[in-house]
């Protein structure tokens, strides 16, 4: 059987045009505390919601959670190992808002951070191995693992923008002895992690005369790893401000935020 070429090309653009992750990205951003990360959700398409694993992290923007820009639930924030409890209710309330389609209807979802968030769900493989609270064993990464990536995929396939916070991690490559900053996640999934996402930045800051700078290095040095798609071909410096909605306006992206009118979105 012989195929309409011209029509099967103009499917598959229409359908790549129709595709609600065409105008959307995701990244993995990492870096030391107090380098400005949380705030970044300042500069996201709106509305913004943020799952919090981390105690106490979304202090730096209260003032846009009281005004409604931003929405946050802490509710995974406090975690017992002995009695884990935060992924668990994590991936039911994920999975709740995902059927009721709330990420239709938000412009940025953030997961601050992922290492504890990574913490919490070995917690969970802990307690099945029976030994809650215990020191990890090599039989509990691989579980813990999948776990993970299973559900790093299905939040990168979400139609808004989503952003993984980590903190920063030293690692010595064993046949070079060079040493390298990467996200910090348990086991191997310090290498696994970031090759689900598009945009890897390591968050830093510089302090001038006119103050502390914060920025995004968004390629990679013999020492930081970091990597962009958006800024291919050089549209990004290898600097930049931590703005999200300049680097999409850089990118080509509409950064508008989602409008929100009658409890409907637009």
């Amino acid at each position: 059987m012989s195929l309409d070429i011209k029509k099967e090309l103009s499917d598959l653009q229409a359908m790549y045009k129709s595709n609600p992750r065409t105008n959307s990205f995701n990244a993995l951003i990492y870096g030391p505390m107090g380098t400005g990360k949380t705030n970044v959700s300042r500069t996201c398409r709106g509305p913004v919601l943020i799952h919090s694993f981390d105690p106490g992290g979304t202090t730096t923007v209260r003032d846009e959670i009281e005004k409604g820009s931003i929405y946050v639930d802490t509710s995974f924030e406090n975690e017992d190992p002995m009695n884990p409890t935060a992924f668990a209710n994590w991936d039911r309330a994920y999975h709740r808002l995902k059927q009721g389609g709330m990420f239709d209807k938000i412009g940025t979802y953030i997961i601050d951070s992922g290492t504890t968030w990574s913490s919490a769900a070995m917690n969970v493989v802990l307690k099945k191995a029976g030994r809650p609270g215990g020191t990890p064993q090599q039989n509990d990464y691989l579980p813990t693992m999948v776990l993970l990536e299973n559900a790093i995929k299905d939040i990168t396939s979400l139609p808004c923008d989503v952003i993984l916070i980590a903190h920063e991690d030293t690692d010595k490559d064993e046949a070079s002895g060079k040493m390298f900053v990467g996200p910090l996640f348990i086991g191997k999934l310090k290498y696994r992690i970031p090759i689900l996402f598009d945009e890897i930045y390591y968050a830093c800051t510089k302090e001038t005369s006119q103050g502390v700078l914060y920025h995004f290095l968004t390629r990679a040095t013999g020492l930081y790893k970091a990597r962009t798609r958006l800024g291919k071909g050089g549209l990004f410096e290898t600097y930049e401000t931590q703005d999200i909605k300049a680097l999409l306006k850089k990118a080509g992206y509409d950064a508008s935020d989602k409008i929100i009118e009658g409890g409907e979105t637009k």
